[in-house]
């Protein structure tokens, strides 16, 4: 098993697994070599997904990439993982999924059965979310140059409410609300590719989000901001939020919900729940007066039915994440310097 130190941030002058982590040596990459030579105030939101003004209209527009190793795995697979997360990057900022681009890159002697495997999987979860497949490409690398697969997505959408939902919209009061339990993405790639077993199953939490952001708009709450918990897990998003929005956040660990096989797994192999990855999960930033109205809304859609409050943003104050354990004891939470897991999206 390939585990990087997290403690490590002599990055020497090349790249490292721990810069594509989401954490600090990702922040550090972008800080010191992207963001210097694209200044505008789209890409300055550092949020999951850009709006921009066409016309009249305000148009989300968003991309990634997906490299994980192995390519199935229990609960998804690239091509599924690919659209969903794509659909959350859009939806985090309230906007309407509508067309999807998809770049290949396939390695040669990649069985056609694979490729037809995922393509599979990628079209039935276009269809679930009601994206459109409208443009793509394909490029063939050497054998051994590859790993078999990645893909390149991107996304449009459109939002058609009032609302502007981004990190600078999170007010002092406001309670933060967990869609379900953590890490079970993560820890369920690295047991498939590890050939690992735990007591109880192991699946991940892949699932698109769309349609619980939209639960949460039609029902009249006021959503501040989302944001999903891909990479660096929830740990590092309230991180980066808390930054984004300058704002100090009380979480309270006794309600983050860990399923037993995760929390087995993470306690045998010396992982924190709290940085582990997730690909069906969010936070919500809402008023306190609706937060109880938005746990019911919750609850009422699969992909969400654990929610919880987990903390709340304090007034005032430094910005950062403060965690409170069972005995009262409070600790900073830090983004994760390297990579806990890579390759597992």
């Amino acid at each position: 098993m390939n585990i990087e130190c997290p403690l490590s941030t002599d990055t020497g002058e090349v790249v490292r697994l721990g810069h594509g982590s989401g954490g600090e040596l990702s922040q550090k990459l972008l800080r010191d070599y992207v963001y210097p030579h694209f200044d505008n105030p789209w890409i300055a939101q550092a949020h999951d997904s850009a709006t921009v003004p066409v016309k009249n209209d305000r148009v989300v527009f968003t991309t990634d990439s997906f490299v994980i190793t192995p390519l199935f795995f229990p609960g998804g697979d690239i091509g599924k993982l690919a659209v969903y997360g794509t659909v959350n990057d859009l939806a985090m900022s309230g906007a309407r999924p509508l067309y999807l681009s998809c770049s290949l890159i396939l390695e040669e002697g990649l069985p056609m059965a694979t490729l037809a495997r995922v393509m599979s999987s990628m079209g039935e979860a276009a269809a679930e979310t009601g994206m459109q497949l409208v443009t793509g490409d394909t490029k063939v690398v050497e054998r051994g140059k590859g790993d078999g697969l990645y893909i390149n997505t991107a996304g449009i959408g459109t939002i058609e409410h009032p609302m502007a939902i981004e990190p600078r919209q999170i007010q002092p009061e406001d309670l933060i609300l967990l869609s379900g339990d953590i890490g079970r993405h993560g820890m369920a790639v690295m047991a498939r590719r590890e050939g690992l077993e735990f007591d109880g199953p192991l699946r991940s939490d892949c699932a698109p989000l769309h349609g619980a952001v939209e639960d949460l708009l039609n029902a009249g709450i006021a959503v501040h901001c989302l944001r999903d918990l891909t990479r660096g897990g929830l740990a590092t998003a309230l991180v980066e939020l808390a930054e984004s929005a300058d704002k100090k956040f009380i979480v309270r660990e006794t309600v983050i919900p860990v399923c037993e096989p995760v929390k087995g797994a993470c306690e045998i192999l010396g992982l924190d729940p709290l940085y582990v990855a997730n690909e069906g999960r969010f936070v919500a930033f809402v008023p306190a007066e609706q937060a109880e109205l938005a746990l019911a809304v919750l609850a009422r859609n699969p992909v969400s039915v654990g929610s919880r409050i987990i903390g709340a943003v304090a007034r005032g104050n430094r910005p950062g994440v403060i965690l409170q354990n069972a005995l009262g004891c409070e600790r900073l939470v830090a983004r994760l310097p390297g990579e806990q897991l890579p390759r597992i999206c």
